[in-house]
């Protein structure tokens, strides 16, 4: 790593380009062995972006994907009775001309433009998002309006210092009254946590150069994108594919057996076996509890760093297993709701920061495309909420997870209840690696002891516990896999959250993203 110069490949000469064979084994042992140049563990966009990079490449390659049905991981589109969704919702904008390139070259034509409207709903009042600070200002009235610039005057004055945590990252860029009422709220439904115990780079990343002035430049057209950066969260239109991400992924899938490599569904990956200096098979078993050994030169992992720790053979060190086991996720499941009414709201999505309602988000979904409804008098919405494996929404039936979504949006006004006529729900684990005051530490220890391993690759937001986006993703695989071709020696943990790579930084206390981490939130 650090060098531009291509690295040798490993080479195991016991291994074709690929075969399968069936072998003898104990019970319970994997009765059949598949090689491949490369093993991949995953199909979401990291898996398969490198997957078709290696392909395209001539490089024999497998990925192996837990799901029965469908890749694409969370960037998958579900299907119920005609009606598409989304799982989050997934603009597709990069920085990167590299993934913007990729993405044209998979889809081209059926990728569409679609504008930008999101707004924040609070207090039975929609507020535009990014804020307007005028707009805010007055629905909000005269007093609050007034607290609010003399918190803002406030926190310029007197900063919080040092910058620890996402409270006082926001409260120094927006002051703490406009805190309390447009980020609190929000980010404590979806993490689960108190903003004051969520580390400050998560803020620094997502919402990454927006200030309460630059929002109020924005507003009034000053300094728009094209005359310097453009700030992620400020675009007014992005592209998406007409029949939802899935599509992109289907397609990018196809291109990958179409050039010789293998896309197995069904396949969880629940044991990776190593002599201690490699990587030697990735060890599967499908729904029937039939194994499969996937044996390979190169292995790329977007598996969760939780798993892929726990599955490996033999176990990895007690402190290695412990840092990863205190790795934590946020889960995530969306109700969609099918509405008896060809029109709803103008949004593509809506933030819901009412504290009387449990949902966090809203997707409108035939405003991301009109093809993702199959019949043009009705709508469909994704009421998305936010909780961690086996709470109380997790486990909740489906009926009555339905029913709540009929309440809340009937509370919020903005469909009656009795034009719901059908839903279901997804439920999506291991959704958001969660950014708490001890995972930088726990991701150190674990790729302090990975390293040793000359032919694993991590890509991914799980695989690298970054809650980043796709296109940050997508950059990962296609380094990891030119690491595999000898094109180059990237280090991929220096990929940052624009999908850009920095081969070194010149701030000692920022991490190898690119992005300044702060020491570990004082409890106290």
């Amino acid at each position: 790593m650090g060098s531009d110069q291509p690295r040798p490949a490993t080479t195991r000469s016991d291994l074709p380009p690929h075969r399968w064979q069936r072998v003898d084994r104990p019970e319970g042992e994997p009765a059949v062995v598949e090689s491949f140049d490369a093993v991949i563990a995953g199909a979401g966009p990291a898996g398969l972006t490198a997957a078709f990079e290696l392909t395209r490449h001539g490089r024999p390659c497998v990925v192996v994907e837990a799901d029965p049905e469908r890749v694409g991981g969370i960037s998958r589109t579900d299907v119920y009775k005609g009606y598409r969704f989304d799982i989050g919702g997934h603009r597709f904008f990069s920085k990167s001309a590299e993934v913007n390139a990729f993405w044209d070259e998979i889809l081209g034509g059926d990728l569409l433009r679609r504008p930008r409207l999101s707004r924040i709903f609070y207090d039975r009042k929609f507020f535009h998002y990014p804020l307007r600070p005028v707009d805010a200002l007055l629905k909000l009235g005269p007093i609050k309006s007034a607290r609010i610039l003399a918190s803002y005057l406030k926190a310029r004055l007197r900063p919080v210092e040092p910058e620890r945590s996402f409270e006082d990252w926001i409260v120094n860029r927006f002051g703490r009254t406009l805190f309390e009422i447009f980020f609190k709220t929000y980010t404590e439904k979806v993490w689960g946590m108190p903003t004051s115990e969520i580390s400050a780079d998560w803020a620094a990343q997502r919402i990454k150069g927006l200030s309460l002035i630059g929002a109020a430049l924005n507003a009034l057209k000053v300094g728009r994108p094209g005359r310097g950066e453009v700030v992620k969260t400020l675009i007014e239109e992005f592209k998406y594919p007409r029949l939802g991400p899935g599509q992109m992924w289907e397609a990018a899938a196809d291109r990958v057996r179409q050039a010789g490599g293998a896309v197995h569904l069904g396949r969880r990956v629940d044991r990776i076996e190593h002599d201690g200096r490699s990587i030697t098979a990735f060890v599967s078993r499908d729904r029937d509890g039939r194994a499969t050994e996937y044996r390979g030169r190169h292995f790329i992992s977007t598996l969760p760093i939780r798993h892929l720790i726990a599955a490996m053979s033999p176990p990895a060190p007690d402190e290695v297993r412990q840092a990863a086991g205190g790795l934590r996720y946020r889960d995530f499941l969306t109700v969609v709701l099918i509405v008896d009414r060809p029109e709803t709201f103008p949004d593509t999505w809506i933030y819901v920061h009412e504290p009387g309602v449990r949902v966090g988000r809203i997707q409108n979904f035939k405003n991301w495309s009109p093809e993702m409804v199959p019949d043009p008098t009705t709508s469909s919405l994704g009421l998305e909420y936010f909780c961690f494996e086996g709470d109380d929404l997790w486990t909740m039936p489906d009926a009555d997870l339905i029913a709540l979504g009929r309440r809340e949006i009937a509370a919020m006004g903005l469909i009656p209840a009795s034009s719901v006529v059908d839903g279901c729900v997804v439920r999506m684990p291991k959704a958001y690696p969660v950014y708490d005051e001890t995972y930088r530490d726990r991701v150190a220890v674990v790729r302090g002891w990975l390293d040793r391993f000359d032919n694993l690759e991590l890509a991914g937001r799980n695989g690298m516990h970054k809650y980043n986006n796709q296109d940050h993703s997508m950059m990962t695989a296609l380094l990891a896999a030119r690491n595999i071709l000898g094109l180059g020696s990237y280090d991929t943990w220096r990929v940052n959250t624009d999908a850009e790579y920095h081969e070194q930084g010149d701030d000692p206390s920022a991490d190898t993203a690119g992005r300044a981490v702060p020491r570990r939130v004082d409890a106290t």
